[in-house]
């Protein structure tokens, strides 16, 4: 049954095109995205987070992927080429990266429903059965088989992907959906102040993680629709679901853990805080998240790099990293890690102390550097003897941002304009 089971879902898998969506800026990231989109973000020691959905649509058997890119996609696309060119077209397998054009229309995408209509004309050329349609800049691992295996056997028109979240957590910031016993949706709202809770599952709601699955002539019928009405905002949670729910079969899937009723990590690392929490919460001795799963890899692009390299052993200055991870090519010369996660090409000069904190691709930290709880952008060169993290009010000053949870942003222009300060 099980082998009949998996051949069900790769015949589905084989007959299905998947579109991620990857053009949002992040504004809550603040400066993080100036210079590159949301999903092009550097995220655990060596990804990036488009590699997440789309690692999932690769170990998932879907191998029919476009990426729909617009704001600031350089880097995105840069890095798209290189660690996901190597699939051949010919062969049916493919990563395509389908930035906006104007195909439809003088606009470029101007909702999440748009995005997709301006690419229906690649999207038929595939001919594909099913549609996943698939948010870029999220952190988890997912199966989509079982997702388009539910959408198959409920002979669905849409499937929402669901996860269970605190009422407290999704009103304001999440789409939420209301479903009858069979999983069919009734009800949709698109950020509410006071979303509907589980019935039975009190304080707990489903909200939409933007991840949806269509038969493919029913979203062209709805798309078509969509694109004349002057009154729509051309998003699927604000426009479509709503309109479809009641004449439709519009179902949702709960995301949830293989053979267990356990919420799955699943991370919107979108504001400063939670990019940090999400990052910390990897040097945990036994991180939710595993990223040493030979079953689900998080497949990425990397420099070919030498080993991690720790140097010196006196009292006075010692090269050593505890509860961190610490990635190829790093120096740490005479300083002490503490719970922080070092991207690669990191060089922390001697008597440097670094604790809770993030450091990402090709910084420099210089000598006699204090950090805690700090994330520091790619590229940046930290001058000897900065403390950041340790005086708020001093940081600030230094033209740094710091959230409200207190977690120091650094970046190479706030570097610069201190050094312009210090002449």
């Amino acid at each position: 049954m099980v082998q009949n089971k998996d051949r069900f879902i790769s015949n589905i898998t084989k007959n299905t095109y998947a579109l991620i969506l990857a053009g949002g800026r992040g504004s809550r990231l603040f400066e993080l995205t100036d210079w590159r989109a949301k999903p092009a973000v550097y995220f655990g020691g060596k990804f990036r987070i488009i590699d997440f959905p789309l690692s999932n649509c690769i170990n998932s058997g879907i191998r029919r992927i476009g990426v729909a890119t617009q704001y600031k996609s350089h880097s995105l696309i840069r890095h798209i080429n290189r660690g996901w060119g190597h699939f051949k077209a010919d062969s049916s397998e493919y990563v395509e990266i389908l930035p906006a054009s104007q195909r439809s229309g003088e606009d470029w995408y101007v909702g999440t429903a748009d995005a997709v209509y301006q690419n229906l004309d690649i999207i038929r050329t595939e001919n594909p059965k099913y549609v996943l349609v698939l948010s870029g800049d999220h952190v988890y691992k997912m199966d989509y088989g079982l997702l388009l295996a539910q959408h198959v056997e409920t002979k669905a028109d849409m499937t929402v992907c669901c996860l269970e979240v605190p009422v407290e957590e999704a009103a304001g910031a999440f789409g939420v959906m209301t479903a009858d016993t069979e999983k069919r949706v009734i009800a949709f709202n698109e950020k509410p102040e006071q979303p509907n809770e589980i019935p039975g599952k009190e304080g707990l709601c489903l909200a939409s993680m933007g991840n949806y699955v269509f038969t493919s002539e029913f979203l062209f019928e709805q798309l078509e629709k969509d694109n004349f009405s002057d009154a729509s905002s051309h998003d699927f949670g604000n426009d479509i679901i709503p309109s479809i729910i009641e004449k439709n079969n519009v179902y949702a899937y709960s995301f949830r853990a293989p053979n267990s009723d356990n919420q799955p990590y699943w991370r919107d690392v979108g504001t400063i805080d939670s990019f940090w929490e999400a990052n910390m919460e990897l040097v945990e001795p036994k991180p939710q998240l595993s990223l040493y799963d030979k079953n689900w890899p998080i497949w990425t692009y990397q420099e070919q790099l030498p080993p991690a390299k720790f140097i010196f052993d006196n009292d006075e200055r010692r090269g050593m990293a505890v509860d961190s991870t610490v990635s190829g090519g790093c120096i740490i010369s005479g300083s002490v890690i503490r719970k922080s996660l070092l991207f690669s090409r990191v060089h922390v000069h001697s008597y440097s102390e670094i604790e809770q904190s993030v450091l990402m691709h090709a910084s420099e930290i210089g000598e006699g550097c204090k950090l805690y709880r700090v994330i520091v952008d790619s590229k940046c060169h930290v001058p000897a003897g900065l403390s950041i993290g340790i005086d708020r009010e001093q940081d600030i000053a230094n033209g740094f941002r710091v959230t409200k949870k207190g977690i120091t942003l650094v970046t190479r222009q706030m570097l610069k304009d201190l050094e312009k300060k210090a002449d």
